[in-house]
Parts: C-alpha cells; structure tokens; sequence
C-alpha cells in the first residue's frame, strides 16, 4: 500500500510539473498569430482560384477546345492545385 501511494505522489507530481512546462503564459504584449495565420491562408486560397478562373477563362478564349472541357480545366485546376491534392 505504501508503495502505491508514493508511486500516485510521483506520478501526480511529474503530471502537475509537465502541465506546467506545457502551458504557455500569455502576454498581452505578444501579437497573436492565429488570425494572420488564417487571413494567409484565405489568400493564398484566394490567388490560386483567381488562377484556376484565369486558366478558364484563356481555355474560353481559345476556343480550341469545347465549353464542357474548359469546365474541367477549372475544376482539375481547384481540386488538384488550390487544395495539394495529386491527381490519382
């Protein structure tokens, strides 16, 4: 009984001494990075659309191919570009 009782103290100790080191103090002086981290990303976002719409709208333009086929050019173009994903 002793030896569990020492080892829940231990145990709780080194628990209450990680949560510690892990909890990160605020500062009202530190600039919070969450929001440029999202505004970045909406506009990197944003830019590979405005890519995709322009790709689509050269495929238009061209004329070499039917309306339908500039359609997946944009969508392959989202899908593959604008999200990271490979194709297959």
């Amino acid at each position: 009984m002793k030896c569990r009782k020492g080892l829940v103290a231990i145990v709780s100790l080194l628990f209450a001494v990680f949560l510690s080191l892990s909890a990160r103090s605020l500062d009202a002086r530190e600039p919070e990075t969450a929001p440029r981290t999202v505004v970045a990303a909406q506009t990197t976002k944003q830019q590979c659309m405005n890519t995709c719409r322009a790709r689509y709208r050269d495929c238009r333009h061209q004329g070499q191919v039917p309306t339908f086929e500039c359609q997946n050019v944009y969508q392959d173009c989202v899908r593959f570009t604008c999200t990271g994903l490979g194709p297959g």
